[in-house]
């Protein structure tokens, strides 16, 4: 293709209506016709990415191969894209701000005032075109976060009307709305979606296509009616109802033609639509599977699955592999003590200790461990989780009291989780961390090894402590091996029990690679003890 095509995503009338999931699904429609897609993220909000935001206000802090740390809809682009995504995928307003005041201090701008219109709406457009033209991608897909009408979305909807001129047919508009159903009325409203269209209008943007978010299947009536009211072309209008996996929403999509309508608006051949083999065998395999296998997954944010998006995803996907049915509860790790953790986790088939920061719910973590130890439950433990594997195992079975992390307690005796060395010094909590893809050695003939079929890997890493290898061979020599290493700073990476069936924790966070189409192989080998597990309980 000659000129990269530039689509932009846009939502109204409520937040959460799944742009990501929209751009995504269409992404892969076009990824299957051949062509070369990314996708990224412009967040209005201020803060120069989400490192520093509490789960509970943002989700999931997802994390690229180079380190950044970026919205959750970057891991929907993965796992459906099956790419990797980098830094230049996530573009928040606070980055915008923050490169427009460096230009300001450089004299780049020769004096002028420095304006939204048009400094700040020039750095959004250049962030726009610059994946296009540095990686030749036939598309660029840009998902503009929030909704038309919020003033933190505003530079960002005048940065994409000007675009629209200036790149004329290579530009197309995509808009998501909310059609609500009135229960009392036992009718679907369309207005909502009739004020949205007009209010991006009035910004001087007519969207291409308009996506109707719905509970309840639409008659052609109605989908005829929004076209005729919203300036758009019959056939444009597409809905998404409520399916039961975000994964069956491209070939919803694809039914309703949404990768034809743009493709020949764009005046680009589109043919028969791809059959996507791959795809659909992965969905028809998650309808085939009967057989339930229980996994409990222990943290501090358990009442926000959104905290854990890529970790419940990479189950998801595992278990529909093992031809299982997913069953997952999650559990606040502060409600679980000594007396309860039993009721919690006696009917599980396989235990995630889930990451995360700080003191809370820590000693849940600890007696969730333990009781998955003591009674050989299939357990993974990924970054903290890891770190607590380490922690229990130095209590319990070396019996070194007051073994703890340095996050957890300074003052520690036994300081078997200690600050990376290159952390002591920082003030500045934003992007500072051990960040984005590493290598790791793994031992011939370990679990890790096994599941991944090779000796050397790289995966994504989001924390400042380590394990203190001063506690190694004392670990080891009690049964707790470690069994993956950073080549370059002997960082210990895995940790595993060999004496009990798949008792395995991760410095690094395998959930961030692990995609719809190459599931990651700790989750897989995971799931498949769990299933045995459950088959084991049947006996």
């Amino acid at each position: 293709m000659a000129d990269t095509k530039y689509i932009f995503v846009t939502g109204g009338v409520v937040s959460s209506l799944g742009k990501g999931i929209i751009a995504s699904s269409l992404g892969k429609l076009l990824q299957a016709r051949g062509y070369k897609v990314t996708i990224q993220k412009f967040d209005p909000y201020i803060n120069i990415d989400p490192g520093t935001l509490n789960p509970y206000e943002h989700g999931e802090c997802f994390v690229t191969v180079d380190g950044h740390e970026a919205d959750l809809d970057l891991g929907h682009y993965e796992r459906f894209l099956n790419i990797q995504t980098t830094k230049e995928n996530n573009i928040t307003t606070g980055r915008i701000y923050q490169n427009v005041i460096l230009k300001e201090r450089r004299g780049d701008y020769l004096g002028k005032t420095v304006q939204v219109i048009p400094h700040i709406t020039d750095e959004i457009k250049r962030n726009i075109k610059s994946l296009g033209v540095k990686s030749k991608f036939d598309f660029v897909i840009s998902e503009i976060g929030g909704t038309v009408g919020d003033i933190e979305s505003t530079p960002y909807l005048e940065a994409v009307r000007q675009l629209r001129w200036e790149l004329g047919k290579n530009c197309f508009c995509i808009h998501l709305t909310y059609v609500p159903y009135i229960a009392a009325a036992g009718e679907v409203k369309t207005k909502p979606t009739q004020h949205s269209v007009k209010e991006l209008q009035s910004l001087g943007i007519q969207p291409d296509m308009l996506v109707l978010r719905t509970e309840r299947k639409l008659n052609k009536e109605i989908l005829d009616k929004v076209a005729l009211f919203c300036n758009v072309e019959h056939g444009a209008v597409m809905q998404s109802v409520d399916v039961t996996t975000i994964y069956e929403v491209p070939i919803m999509m694809q039914r309703q033609g949404m990768d034809e309508v743009l493709l020949r608006k764009l005046n680009l051949p589109y043919g028969e639509a791809p059959k996507m083999e791959a795809w659909n065998a992965f969905l028809q395999k998650r309808k085939d599977a009967k057989k339930v296998v229980n996994i409990k997954l222990v943290g501090k944010y358990a009442e926000l699955p959104d905290a854990y998006k890529s970790i419940t995803e990479s189950l998801s996907q595992a278990a529909i592999y093992k031809n299982r049915e997913l069953v997952l509860d999650l559990y606040q790790s502060d409600k679980i003590n000594s007396e309860n953790v039993a009721e919690f986790l006696g009917k599980a088939d396989g235990i995630i200790v889930a990451p995360g920061f700080g003191q809370r719910g820590i000693d849940g973590k600890f007696e969730a461990l333990k009781y998955a130890r003591e009674n050989d439950i299939p357990t993974f433990g990924i970054c903290l989780g890891m770190q607590c594997m380490v922690i229990e195992y130095a209590r319990s079975v070396l019996h070194l009291e007051g073994a703890n992390s340095t996050e957890m307690d300074i003052m520690a005796e036994h300081k078997v989780i200690d600050l990376m060395e290159q952390q002591k010094n920082i003030t500045n909590m934003g992007a500072s961390m051990r960040l984005g893809a590493y290598d790791c050695n793994l031992k011939k003939g370990s679990l890790a090894y096994k599941a991944y079929g090779k000796s050397k890997i790289k995966e994504r890493h989001r924390h400042r402590y380590e394990f203190n290898n001063q506690y190694k061979d004392q670990l080891e020599a009690a049964g707790m091996k470690c069994t993956g290493f950073n080549p370059d700073s002997d960082l210990v990476e895995v940790i595993e029990v060999p004496e009990l069936r798949w008792y395995l924790g991760t410095q690094f966070h395998p959930e961030y690679s692990s995609t719809v189409i190459s599931p990651n192989p700790l989750f897989m080998s995971f799931m498949a003890e769990a299933a045995i597990t459950k088959e084991l309980r049947k006996k």
